[in-house]
């Protein structure tokens, strides 16, 4: 992965507030007489617009930090801000309407309800916002066209492919604009095409809507094509490395240094792919 920092300049320091901010993070679990430490005093800072993928064998704490951030497990200690707001110690109610209205969760089963066609799956987080049913019917559209699936609205889930459950999964995180989009292994069930298209399919939702995305993977080639990279290990995050997906962002092609447009695949001058 040592390409992943050939060439890159330093990123613009961001100085607004963090969407999200954490400090000293802990999360403890009891297993018996046991005492077992998930999560051991995580500092993050997340900039809205980041695309970060989270790395880490087996055991490092991937998940249990995965499902703090969405608000399915609170911390044993610590603090985390959303938006300003630091929701650690919030009750369950008002995690649900956080849940619901602030995040955006995509899975690697995708979680699609099978007696729901695309756009309904897609209009179902929308249901308890003020959105009317014409308001919402509209949105879900809009959605599906910008991951590619326009014409497939009616479609339920078997009658579409993996990539393409996955894309409208996508959408369905998208459908309350949520300040995180939290993506767990989203390419894990995927072939090789379907998870280079939805790999890409992210980078340009960061690009060109801003969508600030937290995504866990085991592999290091998806994980390549983010901005930040954080490995975890004993529930710690021990290092930290900037991915291709920053090239994007500031217009340079990492291998030869010429100028490239977000929608490049291959630098124009190298032919080399991004």
């Amino acid at each position: 992965m040592s390409e992943l920092t050939q060439k890159i300049e330093e990123p613009t320091p961001k100085t607004s507030e963090p969407v999200l901010k954490i400090e000293k993070l802990i999360k403890n679990y009891s297993m018996g007489k046991r005492n077992v430490s998930a999560l051991n005093g995580i500092d993050l800072k997340v900039n809205k617009g980041d695309f970060i993928a989270i790395m880490g064998p087996s055991g490092s704490g991937k998940t249990t930090l995965l499902n703090v951030l969405g608000c399915l497990d609170t911390p044993t200690s610590g603090m985390m801000a959303l938006n300003g707001k630091d929701v650690a110690k919030l009750p369950e109610k008002k995690l649900y309407s956080i849940r619901r209205n602030e995040l955006g969760f995509i899975f690697q089963t995708f979680n699609l309800f099978p007696y729901l066609n695309a756009r309904e799956n897609v209009e179902l987080p929308m249901e308890s916002t003020k959105k009317s049913k014409e308001e919402r019917r509209k949105r879900a559209k809009e959605l599906l066209e910008m991951v590619g699936l326009s014409g497939r609205e009616e479609h339920r889930p078997h009658r579409l492919s993996a990539g393409e459950q996955q894309r409208v999964a996508i959408a369905r995180a998208l459908a309350n604009d949520p300040a995180i989009v939290l993506a767990d292994e989203p390419t894990g069930n995927l072939d090789t095409k379907n998870k280079h298209e939805i790999v890409r399919l992210l980078g340009r939702l960061n690009l060109d809507q801003g969508t600030t995305i937290i995504m866990v993977t085991h592999d290091s080639q998806v994980a390549s094509h983010a901005e930040r990279i954080l490995f975890l290990s004993d529930g710690k995050i021990t290092e930290e490395k900037r991915g291709l997906h920053l090239v994007k962002k500031k217009l340079m092609c990492p291998h030869c240094g010429s100028r490239i447009q977000p929608s490049d695949e291959r630098c124009p001058s190298c032919k080399k792919k991004l």
